[in-house]
């Protein structure tokens, strides 16, 4: 996204996937009642507090509740902010837990600059905020060159999305749109000019500031279905034995 910095990013992420949600609810009553049956019995309660409060979803669920609500949009779209906590603050967090009880902890050794792995990311989702939830803000070092650097010199303008049931579902950060710096940061990754040449003209030739995000459309089935396991969200599902060769 052009002229975006990182809470651009954060606030677009937001939006789409509330929007999601919203149109799952309003438009697939159906789907989601049998989802609700089969795989999450809470399912429906989960995504009313997930979904965004807009004037196209609101007006569809104005209507069904004026026809005879159903039991999922009963109480019509809530709209709750999804929390955003940076990396340090989140680590902090977490060693505090860890403390308690490092026994119930497949990972219990977290510090700055750990990759948070899935058990870590659920439990600040899922216990921590109870909702979904922004971790921004991660240290340089494990992340990529391209990253915008933060005025620390230590973390860089990046974000995950972390969602219950799943972990993380988005991915994202501020691009690094200044030349000088880019070539800096390059060099301290051991990269060569010469072969990211078409990547340094982009900068060189004029830009602006910018950022984008990656999504897990898996993930997103299964955070809005409530199916559990990520195979089964998945068209082409790979497990042993389920090729001939």
């Amino acid at each position: 996204m052009a002229f975006a910095d990182l809470q651009d990013d954060m606030d677009n992420a937001e939006a789409y996937v509330k929007s999601v949600v919203g149109a799952a609810l309003a438009e697939c009553p159906d789907e989601l009642e049998f989802f609700a049956k089969f795989y999450d019995k809470t399912l429906l309660e989960k995504l009313q507090a997930r979904a965004i409060r807009n004037a196209q979803f609101a007006a569809q669920f104005a209507a069904q509740i004026s026809d005879g609500p159903s039991r999922f949009c009963r109480q019509g779209v809530v709209d709750q902010p999804f929390a955003r906590v940076r990396y340090a603050e989140a680590v902090t967090m977490l060693q505090a837990e860890i403390a308690k009880d490092p026994s119930k902890w497949e990972f219990p050794d977290v510090s700055f600059g750990t990759d948070l792995s899935t058990e870590h990311e659920r439990w600040l989702s899922e216990t921590a905020f109870g909702r979904a939830t922004f971790v921004y803000d991660y240290p340089k070092s494990i992340k990529a060159f391209y990253m915008r650097d933060n005025d620390d010199g230590t973390t860089v303008a990046a974000m995950d999305l972390l969602v219950p049931g799943v972990g993380e579902l988005i991915g994202g950060s501020q691009r690094e749109e200044r030349l000088d710096m880019l070539k800096t940061k390059m060099a301290a990754a051991g990269l060569s000019e010469a072969d990211y040449w078409w990547y340094l003209d982009l900068r060189r030739y004029g830009t602006v500031p910018h950022a984008g995000y990656g999504l897990g459309f898996e993930r997103l089935v299964c955070y809005v279905t409530g199916v559990p396991n990520i195979r089964e969200a998945s068209a082409f599902p790979r497990f042993p034995g389920s090729c001939e060769f």
